[in-house]
């Protein structure tokens, strides 16, 4: 039997039909299996967005989610784990100041948001898995310690993954600062001084000072830990990985740590990717880009690789300004084969690539 996947659009004509409801009715219907126990912990994963950007999930979208886990009697917050590079987000005070910022708080949303790794991001459970990269990961102690985790994602590009979902949003999202650190080690980028306009962003996000700028970015690789945000924050794209085979261990290395944050979770939980302002890049760099596609809709299941394999879908049939329908959106962007993620998941046992697509809109 195919993995069931709920889709709902965006459009309706009356007040009874509207946003509110139908993601309401995409937990009921993707979660009508869920049992959440009174009193439960439920921890939203979330990305609460960058200072400066303003293409993230907002609290308003969320809003239905939270209203729907307490009235199952569970008590949901909403988590995310702190940044290895160098913005708003890399240590517990400077998070809880962006999320409110970026409007994180009631009565816009009726649940605490709680950094799950701690003031400085070492506070996380190590958790044994068996993959094929890590025999054990690091999961940030709040999402550890929830009764369970829904992911909630908001669908776009990712300079290293290709495209960033359920999967990137648990692995790399739950992942406390050294579990970040373990996935990203193999990573290796390489400047461009063609391109390199010596702007300093890169110099500015580096964790480690491992860049210097004067005519142009320079990485001294001993520094180096290979986060590979200097190629995410790059406005001119001038700082790229050039071994795509760093591009695929990442993805893989996602997937288990993704594993890691659902392991005793998988039966109580569902999760969401809201594909709307489908970006180029992730919701960290302070800027955005034009999106790939116009707004496609919300998505829902209980199986998060079918969850991404459905988003991954519907983005590459749809058409935009500059791509064709059918074409391979991310992969058009980022020169990068974003589907490793989708197998090695898929080779964990945390989902299948199989969908039925059930749309509640109609």
């Amino acid at each position: 039997m195919m993995a069931e996947v709920y889709y709902t659009d965006l459009t309706s004509e009356k007040k009874e039909d509207n946003f509110y409801s139908r993601v309401q009715k995409l937990f009921m219907k993707a979660g009508k299996d869920i049992e959440m126990d009174e009193e439960d912990l439920v921890a939203l994963k979330l990305h609460f967005g960058e200072k400066g950007i303003d293409t993230f999930l907002r609290p308003v979208r969320v809003a239905p989610i939270v209203d729907a886990v307490k009235e199952t009697g569970a008590k949901p917050f909403l988590g995310d784990s702190n940044t290895l590079y160098s913005g708003s987000r890399s240590n517990a005070v400077d998070h809880h100041r962006t999320a409110q910022e970026n409007g994180w708080l009631r009565p816009v949303i009726d649940a605490p948001v709680i950094i799950a790794d701690g003031l400085h991001g070492n506070e996380f459970y190590t958790v044994e898995i068996d993959g094929e990269h890590f025999e054990e990961v690091k999961i940030g102690a709040a999402f550890y310690q929830a009764d369970s985790i829904l992911a909630i994602s908001h669908f776009k590009g990712h300079g290293m993954t290709g495209f960033g979902g359920v999967l990137k949003n648990l692995g790399m999202g739950c992942a406390s600062r050294a579990g970040k650190l373990m996935q990203h080690y193999d990573v290796e980028p390489k400047v461009d001084i063609e391109e390199c306009i010596g702007c300093g962003e890169c110099e500015i996000w580096c964790p480690e000072g491992a860049i210097e700028v004067e005519q142009y970015a320079e990485i001294d690789y001993e520094k180096c830990i290979g986060c590979g945000e200097c190629r995410i924050v790059c406005p001119e794209g001038a700082i790229d990985v050039e071994d795509s085979s760093s591009n695929r261990e990442l993805q893989e290395k996602t997937a288990e740590y993704a594993l890691g944050a659902l392991k005793e979770k998988m039966d109580k939980a569902v999760h969401f990717n809201f594909i709307m302002n489908v970006t180029p890049e992730c919701d960290c760099p302070p800027w955005r880009k034009a999106p790939l596609v116009p707004d496609i809709g919300v998505v829902a299941s209980v199986d998060p690789v079918a969850l991404d394999q459905a988003s991954y879908d519907l983005v590459n049939q749809a058409e935009g300004k500059n791509y064709k329908e059918g074409e391979d959106k991310f992969g058009a962007v980022h020169d990068v084969d974003s589907t490793w993620q989708l197998q090695h998941a898929e080779t964990l046992g945390l989902g299948e690539r199989d969908y039925e697509l059930i749309d509640i809109s109609k």
